[in-house]
């Protein structure tokens, strides 16, 4: 959690310098050289069914073209501070999707985490409304909540095929779909390609891809075979965190009061909806 959002400053860096198309695809393809092998070696030969493979294509169109190009077009227009408050309301959105889609019955305090994560939202764009001249972007950061809906609408389609497929088997196919995907919007703007002769901005789209698509997605889940889920929810918290803390020590950039509602609101709704709940006595 701590490495997503870490990535919230490197995909603005990353977005300044290069169409979002290609550090989408780009990204997709360098994950997709280090999960084939490394499915082979701990999972072997897997047969994954059509039903699934199309699943897992409409995860890869949600969660990974629809989530980046929200996340990567939005961080053009606005800080990288309020992008990582943003996300932060992934798990309300989750929520919501799951009674509105799912039919799940969800506690109060999952409604209230909702409604928290919408006042954390709407505080922002208000201040952004009005706000001509400020460093954020009303229009950015709807755009990254587009894509916070994107990710959700992948988390929401996980959970039809959950067990039915390895992890490290599913997220190679979903970065081979979403290649596949963003290659065509890549091709028009080839020439670009050019600008990772810079180091640095290579080092940077090797660490977005490697970290984003393929490290954090193995961290996660060995750290779910030693904690509960719940538990494990709580973590999300450094997402905002660690966001922040990228964004004002390597973009320079300034909290305001603004953005203090909108972590202690957000924070509240990703305590909420996370928190483990209490065992029955």
């Amino acid at each position: 959690m701590a490495l997503v959002g870490a990535n919230v400053g490197v995909a603005k860096l990353l977005a300044a310098a290069l169409p979002i198309p290609m550090i989408a695809c780009l990204r997709c393809l360098l994950a997709c050289l280090l999960l084939w092998p490394l499915a082979r070696l701990r999972e072997g030969r897997v047969r994954v069914a059509g039903g699934v493979l199309r699943n897992l294509a409409l995860q890869a169109l949600f969660g990974t073209a629809l989530y980046n190009a929200g996340l990567l077009a939005g961080l053009r227009l606005t800080t990288a501070l309020e992008g990582g408050l943003v996300l932060a309301t992934l798990p309300a959105v989750v929520a919501l999707g799951s009674a509105l889609w799912l039919r799940e019955r969800l506690a109060p305090r999952q409604w209230l985490a909702a409604a928290l994560a919408a006042g954390g939202m709407g505080a922002i764009t208000l201040a952004r409304l009005g706000d001509a001249g400020g460093a954020g972007s009303a229009l950015g950061n709807a755009l990254i909540f587009a894509g916070v809906c994107g990710e959700a609408a992948y988390v929401l389609l996980a959970k039809r095929i959950a067990g039915r497929v390895p992890v490290i088997t599913a997220s190679f196919w979903m970065q081979a779909w979403s290649a596949l995907m963003l290659l065509p919007f890549c091709l028009p703007r080839l020439g670009a390609v050019a600008a990772l002769g810079d180091p640095a901005l290579a080092g940077l789209l090797a660490f977005h891809s490697l970290t984003a698509s393929v490290l954090c997605l193995l961290l996660w889940y060995a750290g779910l075979q030693r904690v509960p889920a719940g538990v494990a929810g709580v973590f999300t918290g450094f997402l905002p965190a660690t966001a922040a803390l990228t964004a004002v020590l390597l973009l320079g950039e300034r909290v305001t009061p603004v953005h203090g509602i909108g972590f202690a609101l957000t924070g509240a709704s990703l305590l909420l909806a996370t928190w483990p709940r209490r065992a029955a006595q």
